[in-house]
């Protein structure tokens, strides 16, 4: 169970990777707002308590993985990452520009600390997927982690992940479903429904828990819970999220997928999150 302290750094950290992503795309003036912000809070969790990791050693082979599927995510993993010191602030001025370290979608051959190169949805899991076995093979006690989108959920090759997961036997594999309900078309009830999504799956071998995602003690005991069953199960998460949390002019609205945002936009969002 996490303490008031931990609770408190969570959500000081959470809101940090809120006001650095729209800092951000506001600075570039477009960018994929909603699905960055509504995952601050489980980044906040995995990289403020729950993954072993080292800034100064991002490719130590006894550290733990995240593969972002949802690469158009990218900027919410950078402000993470900026802010725990993987590289410079100052970078995040250079979102999607020129030569820049920090592309629109996650290239791991560019950004410190990025652990797969996404962006094409659908392909994440299945990386992790590979992630997985291979650590598992070498023996080491890595755990790796995953977030899918729900709306990529609509996409086949998660499901084939989802049986090869079982098959395998990949209990050092978490991976977590940003349930927003949205997509870029339209909700993902009237575009492809998902209907019972815990209950798929459960059908395909995986141990499932859902809870509120940006609740840090649901999280946690989520998270927990996967960690103490059974080690050869794979374990998903699906957490209930609003996409464009924390700003105010994108926050539960379709038009928020990929949008342009002004500075003044940002600027007015992050003074509502007690920021400059």
């Amino acid at each position: 169970m996490l303490d008031g302290k931990c609770l408190n750094e969570l959500s000081n950290f959470a809101r940090e990777i809120r006001k650095k992503t729209l800092y951000t795309i506001g600075k570039r003036g477009v960018g994929h707002i909603g699905g960055s912000l509504s995952i601050a809070d489980i980044l906040a969790l995995l990289y403020g308590h729950e993954m072993k990791y080292d800034p100064k050693n991002p490719a130590a082979v006894d550290r733990d993985i995240l593969v972002l599927s949802k690469g158009h995510a990218g900027p919410a993993l950078y402000a993470t990452l900026a802010l725990k010191g993987f590289f410079p602030l100052e970078w995040l001025d250079t979102l999607n520009e020129g030569g820049t370290r920090l592309p629109s979608h996650c290239d791991r051959n560019k950004t410190p600390g990025i652990d797969m190169t996404t962006g094409s949805l659908g392909q994440g899991l299945s990386a992790a997927c590979g992630i997985a076995l291979g650590k598992k093979i070498d023996g080491l006690k890595v755990k790796v982690f995953c977030i899918i989108g729900d709306g990529e959920s609509d996409e086949g090759q998660n499901w084939e992940a989802a049986m090869f997961a079982s098959q395998f036997g990949l209990g050092n594999l978490i991976a977590f479903t940003d349930c927003n309900k949205l997509q870029i078309d339209g909700t993902t009830q009237q575009v492809m429904d998902l209907k019972d999504i815990e209950g798929k799956w459960e059908s395909f071998g995986w141990f499932v828990r859902r809870c509120d995602g940006h609740d840090f003690g649901a999280m946690h005991n989520a998270i927990s819970e996967a960690y103490s069953q059974a080690g050869s199960m794979p374990s998903m998460i699906i957490l209930d999220t609003i996409k464009g949390k924390g700003a105010p002019f994108c926050e539960g609205i379709m038009e928020g997928h990929h949008m342009t945002v002004t500075m003044e936009m940002a600027e007015q969002a992050i003074a509502a999150l007690g920021g400059n």
